[in-house]
Formats: C-alpha cells, sequence, structure tokens
C-alpha cells in the first residue's frame, strides 16, 4: 500500500543524490567566528542595542498585540519609521513584521493582471513570490542588463509597469544599475521597485542605501524595501516611499492588514542600532575595508556591499568547505540550487565590521585553504579553535 507522502521521500532522496540536502544546524556561542551571518554591522550585541530592545519590551510588552490597524500600531513603530526616513532621505515608512512581507506587500498591490512586471534574474526569492502573487505578467531581465529591461518594457501593451531589483544582491553581492534604472522606469513611466535589504546601513550617505546615493529618495516612482535583520540587527521589514504609496499599502496590502504588528523588542533594536550607525558612521568603512580582503583572499573582486560569492565547482564541494571552514573554527555559508539562479553552487561570505583585524587575517588563512588557493593539508595549529 502506498503512503500519501512517497512522493515527498522521493523527492528527498532525489536531493540527496544531488547534494542538495539542507539541514538546520543550531548555532550556540563562541561557534567561531561568523562569515556567514548577516550582522553586518556588528550591533546584535551591542549594549545599546540590546538595551534597546529591552526598554521597548518592558514598555509595550513581548508583543505588538495585535494588526497595526486595529490595536498594533506603537509609539516605538513611529520612532522607528520617521528615523528610516531621516536615515534614507525617504518621504515615509512603513514597517511591517518581516522583510519577505514588505516585498510581498509591495509587489501584491502595486501590480495586477494590468501590469507588466519586469524583474532581474537573480532577484530575492521573496521578490519572485511577490511576483507571482501580483497576478501580473511577468517578464524576466538578464541580470543588471538595462538594455534588456528596456526592451521588455518597450513590448509592453498593458497601461502599467513595474521595474524589480536588489540595489546589492543577495547571492553574487553586485551592485544594481541603480541611477539607470530610476531614469529608465521614470522615462517609461514605470514603477521601481528597489530591495535594498543588503544595502542599508552599508552603502550610501549615512548609510542610506544606493537610493539614497544615486538622490532619489523622494522620487514618486522608486519604491525601496529593507530589512531590519540585516545591518539593524533586529527583524522586520520596511518600505520606504512617497506618502500615497504608504496610505495605498495600509488600506489594501494583504501581509500589513492581517499580520501582527512588529513586536517592540524588534523595533527598540532597530531603533537603537539606527541611532549607533549615526554615532558611529565608521561602520560602514569597516564592513568594506573587511569585505575587501577577504574578497583578495578568495580571488573574487571586492563586493559592492559586505556579501560575496566564491564559485565552487558543485554542491558536494561547497558543503566539504563549508565544513572544513568549520572545524578551523570559521563559520561560511554556501548557496546551491535551487538558491542560486544560474544553478551554479557558490561559497558565500559576509564581512562584518566588528571583526578585527587579527579575525580577519585568520579567516584569510583558511579562506585560502578552503577555496584551494592555498595549501591542501592541515591549517596552522593557532587557526584551530
Amino acid at each position: 500500500m502506498t503512503s500519501p507522502l512517497d512522493w515527498i521521500r522521493e523527492a528527498a532522496a532525489t536531493r540527496a543524490e544531488a547534494g542538495l540536502t539542507r539541514r538546520l544546524a543550531t548555532t550556540k556561542s563562541g561557534d567561531g567566528l561568523d562569515l556567514a551571518g548577516n550582522d553586518y554591522l556588528g550591533l546584535r550585541t551591542h549594549p545599546a542595542v540590546v538595551a534597546g530592545a529591552v526598554a521597548a519590551a518592558e514598555t509595550y510588552g513581548t508583543g505588538a498585540g495585535a494588526s497595526r490597524l486595529v490595536t498594533g500600531t506603537l509609539d516605538v513603530h513611529d520612532e522607528l519609521e520617521a528615523a528610516l526616513v531621516a536615515l534614507t532621505g525617504a518621504r515615509s515608512a512603513l514597517v511591517l513584521s518581516s522583510g519577505y512581507a514588505a516585498n510581498l506587500a509591495v509587489l501584491t498591490t502595486l501590480a495586477d493582471a494590468g501590469t507588466l512586471v519586469v524583474s532581474d534574474e537573480h532577484a530575492h526569492a521573496s521578490l519572485i513570490d511577490g511576483c507571482r502573487l501580483s497576478r501580473a505578467a511577468v517578464s524576466v531581465s538578464r541580470h543588471n542588463d538595462l538594455e534588456h529591461v528596456a526592451e521588455l518594457l518597450s513590448r509592453r501593451d498593458l497601461p502599467r509597469a513595474v521595474v524589480v531589483a536588489e540595489s546589492i544582491y543577495s547571492v553574487l553581492g553586485d551592485a544594481a544599475p541603480v541611477e539607470d534604472l530610476i531614469a529608465l522606469s521614470a522615462e517609461v513611466g514605470a514603477i521601481l521597485v528597489i530591495d535594498e535589504a543588503h544595502a542599508l546601513g552599508v552603502v550610501g550617505p549615512r548609510g542610506g542605501g544606493l537610493v539614497a546615493a544615486a538622490g532619489a529618495s523622494g522620487a514618486e516612482h522608486v519604491v525601496v524595501t529593507g530589512t531590519l535583520s540585516k545591518s539593524f540587527a533586529a527583524q522586520g521589514g520596511t518600505v520606504l516611499a512617497s506618502p500615497v504609496v504608504r496610505e495605498h499599502l495600509v488600506n489594501t496590502a494583504r501581509p500589513f492588514i492581517y499580520d501582527t504588528g512588529l513586536a517592540p523588542a524588534s523595533a527598540g533594536a532597530a531603533l537603537a542600532a539606527i541611532q549607533v550607525l549615526r554615532e558611529h558612521p565608521e561602520l560602514t568603512a569597516r564592513v568594506h575595508a573587511n569585505a575587501a580582503r577577504l574578497a583578495e583572499a578568495c580571488g573574487v573582486a571586492a563586493p559592492a556591499g559586505a556579501v560575496m560569492s566564491v564559485p565552487m565547482p558543485g554542491p558536494f564541494e561547497a558543503v566539504e568547505a563549508v565544513e572544513t571552514a568549520r572545524t578551523h573554527g570559521i563559520r561560511i555559508g554556501c548557496f546551491r540550487p535551487p538558491s542560486t539562479p544560474d544553478g551554479s553552487s557558490r561559497l558565500r561570505l559576509t564581512a562584518h565590521a566588528d571583526h578585527t583585524e587579527d579575525e580577519i587575517e585568520r579567516a584569510c588563512a583558511v579562506l585560502d585553504l578552503v577555496t584551494g588557493r592555498g595549501d591542501h593539508g592541515s591549517a596552522p595549529a593557532d587557526l584551530v579553535h
């Protein structure tokens, strides 16, 4: 007798044979130098950020208690949105429970059956899912190919258009041609949705992102999404846009309307992290310096932000490299299909502002080993934790 779960078991076996099985690994304190997480500014355990989370929890309790349209909008949400506006120069901000929810909210409310969406082939899964849920016609453009974006838009026979990109891409770590996308979308009357999850706090004036660097934070046709879980060391998402778009989201975005408001502790932590960044703008320079050194050790170009990608021969080799680095006290990540749009397997490294020069040099020695650039024997004894 067959089981209704047999197809799941068969899928698991296929994944294992291809080296694509994923497993949860519990991270413990002191597990090694972190080059895999997204705490780019090193603020997740910063005393001021922790204090901000604690103060918000003590003031408002452990949760928002309701949707923001009921009783779940708190003073700390208003303060956080004002801080995000001040940081980026956007005209208004709206915070949600995750960056994933922010992308779903934007795309399902700004695109519909009368819309052509042109989305970069390396767009994040949350952007792809938002496009699917919007019921729009979707054309996928070649990565960072402005001429292809323009060509796809020129074929439009629908009344509206939305262009979708990340400002810094989460797999390759390269930057989009943001200024050109802003100009092109304005020229053809399209909305431009830019996900700045990996740019906020890391690039642009005061860490305000690449849209701010382009001087387009106040442009009516530009909508920025972001996360509070990376540079801002908390959890949650944000939409930075014109007040017209914000009002539209409040009234029509299901991921906002039907979701409990962002937890007070996360809002308080993010608010404190933005203040720390304001007081210590040198944090962004440290991220870039550390990223450049790590990239050099891996033989790849310095990334646009904190994320870099190292090609590997295949999924088994990528997983082996991660495990070897772990045994030497360095935590790195890897992306395998289907997480990589080009079907390749890659190591994914992230630079953090709080890593010391000694830590970076120790990490570089291990990376030199696992990427095949150095001696394939044992790592020096002082590298082993």
